[in-house]
């Protein structure tokens, strides 16, 4: 009897962001949580059930959470302050620039159920211009981690950090690609596999489908590099070079506007140190429509058949380039 092949399990990274976050508070009571009363969407009703008094909730007063943010950290605590992406960047973006990234605040943005995770709520709920907005500020490391590992990994590091981060996690459940065990580092891009036909490079709810993406395209004889780019800020230069010189050809793709988000930060690395032909994948500059993120991402071009064959487009422009 024929067997369809196993899928992998899908892991919700909220789930491996409050497991890492009880742990640490058990172990440091200067972790606090404060939430926009978005307890159950960030997970932490058991943070508040184990430690009632270190959980904050300020209601729908995004601006105050941020404040409120500022203030515990310049008291000597070490907050996480939980809101949904949309609402934590677009309704508080001054008091993240003054009170966090400006103050150097050592405070731990996490935007929950970022990119389209949203999507049945349409447009005001997606979260596909944050990478833009935040990554002009100063000061303020954004990190978009692939996986419930790289979650793990990435909180355990941010409460290690001295200063402020936005951590930019999902509710739609991923596959896990990375090692148990591996530890995050600021500024330093994952290879998941080698290839020197293209470079693809994801982060978030999208580097498994570029995974799947250069699968499709080894079946037909083309190697491609593949990055999982979590640090949008700081950038891995040197990956990013080193895979423009060595493929001739990089592809992203991100749960995001194509302006300014991960893609952008990239081109202005490959412009300006090594040039090649690139394509950028993403919501290209519309308020993307009401539905499933799973549906919109592939509404987008980035299933990943449709990823290899812009893939296959980019090489042979790429080819008739250097001709």
């Amino acid at each position: 009897m024929d067997h369809a092949p196993s899928r992998p399990a899908l892991h919700d990274c909220r789930d491996a962001f409050i497991s890492v976050l009880e742990r640490l508070a058990a172990e440091n009571g200067k972790i606090v949580a404060v939430c926009n009363d978005s307890v159950g969407s960030s997970k932490l009703g058991g943070f508040k059930e184990k430690w009632p008094e270190r959980l904050v909730n300020v209601g729908i007063a995004e601006q105050t959470l941020v404040g409120v943010g500022a203030g515990l950290a310049n008291g000597g605590l070490l907050p996480f302050v939980c809101g949904a992406a949309c609402f934590l960047t677009g309704r508080s973006l001054e008091q993240i620039k003054a009170d966090i990234a400006y103050s150097n605040a050592n405070v731990k943005l996490v935007g929950i159920s970022s990119g389209m995770a949203y999507g049945e709520l349409g447009p005001t709920h997606h979260s596909i211009e944050d990478f833009a907005w935040m990554r002009v500020l100063p000061n303020l490391p954004i990190v978009a981690p692939c996986d419930s590992i790289e979650t793990a990994a990435a909180v355990e590091w941010a409460a290690a950090y001295d200063g402020p981060v936005f951590l930019r996690l999902s509710r739609v459940g991923v596959p896990d690609l990375l090692p148990a065990g591996h530890r995050f580092t600021l500024g330093k891009a994952d290879l998941l596999r080698d290839g020197d036909a293209v470079t693809l490079i994801a982060n978030g709810t999208v580097t498994h489908r570029i995974v799947k993406a250069a699968e499709i395209l080894a079946a037909k004889g083309v190697e491609a590099r593949v990055l999982n780019m979590a640090s949008v800020r700081p950038l891995d230069v040197e990956a990013v070079v080193a895979a423009a010189r060595e493929t001739g050809a990089i592809l992203t793709a991100e749960e995001h506007s194509t302006i300014g988000g991960l893609g952008s930060a990239i081109a202005e690395v490959v412009v300006a140190e090594a040039p090649v032909p690139m394509k950028i994948l993403g919501v290209p500059g519309i308020f993307a429509p009401t539905g499933s993120a799973e549906f919109l991402l592939d509404e987008f071009g980035m299933s990943p058949a449709a990823i290899a064959d812009a893939a296959l487009a980019l090489i042979s422009r790429a080819t008739s380039r250097a001709a």
